[in-house]
């Protein structure tokens, strides 16, 4: 999801924020407001990137533990394709480490630890607006991230199916036409008034029999 809150003119910068946790998102949109930044948010990594490269924003604030595309990675993907904008990363105290490294692999100009209030963002607010630095994660991007970079080839669709040659069937040497399945047999008469009452059930299946193994027969002579 995504969303933009416009506080004055389209001369005032843009702050791309990529977080999912709500408490986290208010807090930062507050922050900003104050700073009179344009605002959107964004709480999926993989649709970060697509709208950093929409909008090509100032700052970028992203968290690193977001759905879809961590934010290592989805910053690196922002670096790739350009543009000027400040990356500053938000971690929880527990992702320190983590935090840092990816400022250095990213080229972020810095890092926070959350929850971010006013006065730590002033703190850092020189550092913030200072030079962006190298990207030195860049050149292992394709390592760390191959799934998506990694185009499918075209599809083709299925394969045709042969086309079946248009001749009919080969007739059965000394067969004789076979009546319809649903031939209407003569009733008995009085001459066969004696026969089991089941005769008739056994003359339809015998039919039936002869057909099937007729098809079956020249199926296989003709398609083996």
């Amino acid at each position: 999801m995504a969303y933009v809150s416009n506080n004055s003119d389209d001369g005032s910068p843009s702050v791309l924020i990529v977080e999912s946790n709500a408490m986290s998102i208010q807090r930062l949109t507050s922050i900003f407001k104050i700073k009179d930044f344009n605002i959107e948010v964004c709480q999926d990594g993989d649709k970060a990137v697509d709208e950093y490269i929409r909008l090509d924003p100032e700052l970028v604030v992203i968290s690193l533990d977001i759905p879809s595309l961590d934010g290592h990675l989805a910053a690196l993907e922002m670096r790739e394709h350009g543009g000027d904008a400040r990356i500053l990363f938000v971690a929880p105290r527990r992702l320190a480490k983590v935090a840092s490294d990816a400022q250095f692999s990213a080229g972020a100009v810095a890092w926070l630890q959350k929850p971010i209030t006013t006065t730590v963002l002033d703190e850092q607010w020189d550092t913030i607006l200072g030079p962006i630095p190298d990207a030195p994660g860049l050149e292992d991007l394709d390592e760390l991230y191959p799934i998506d970079r990694i185009k499918p080839e075209d599809d083709d669709g299925p394969l045709p199916l042969p086309s079946l040659p248009g001749l009919p069937l080969p007739g059965l040497p000394g067969a004789t036409e076979l009546p319809p399945l649903d031939v209407q047999l003569p009733l008995p008469t009085d001459a066969n008034q004696g026969k089991k009452p089941g005769s008739k059930l056994v003359t339809r299946l015998v039919v039936i029999s002869l057909g099937i193994g007729a098809v079956y027969y020249a199926y296989s002579t003709f398609f083996a």
